[in-house]
């Protein structure tokens, strides 16, 4: 059997159909790396370490886990957010840390003497707006909770993301829903 490194041009397509020697637990691993590679633009690195917290977290919570929590808590605050939906100074911190690992900055502009936090889906919306100039698209995803959660990939792989998060069970879309 050939071995196969994990890379997105590759392995994509793998992802999505059956193979006779594929079981379970190998084409969850297998869709959960095409969405940790997508949700780290240009860092194996980084998709590398989270598939190993992903792969450890999987193996800790047995069979009921959902695939989908697990990998926003893998990906937290190094590729991902998640905030109470409320926490407006949290989510511009953790969207500020997610865009600079590419060198950019989001121009939140505000006013430092306005009387009342901003509105987080207002945030939400200028952030996705800023990044899609350079490329990017901002992704949020249903949480269940009274919750913000979501991540950044790069403005090409809207399809690829859409179709891994679904194939993951995570109701995830590009911008703000």
């Amino acid at each position: 059997m050939a071995s196969h490194e994990y890379d997105p041009d590759d392995n994509f397509g793998h992802a999505f159909h059956a193979r006779a020697d594929v079981d379970g637990d190998d084409a969850l691993e297998t869709v959960a790396w095409q969405f940790l590679l997508l949700a780290n633009p240009d860092d194996e690195d980084a998709a590398l370490q989270q598939f190993a917290a992903f792969r450890q977290a999987l193996d800790n919570a047995g069979d009921d886990a959902d695939p989908g929590v697990l990998l926003r808590a893998a990906i937290d605050w190094q590729a991902g957010f998640h905030v109470p939906e409320d926490d407006a100074q949290g989510l511009m911190e953790a969207l500020d840390e997610l865009v600079a690992r590419w060198r950019l900055r989001i121009d939140w502009g505000l006013d430092d003497d306005a009387p009342a936090p901003p509105d987080t889906t207002a945030l939400l919306q200028t952030a996705f707006t800023q990044l899609r100039e350079y490329h990017y698209s901002l992704w949020t995803v249903e949480t269940g909770e009274a919750t913000l959660a979501g991540w950044i990939t790069h403005e090409r792989d809207e399809e690829a993301m859409q179709l891994v998060a679904s194939a993951l069970g995570m109701s995830a879309r590009p911008g703000v829903g």
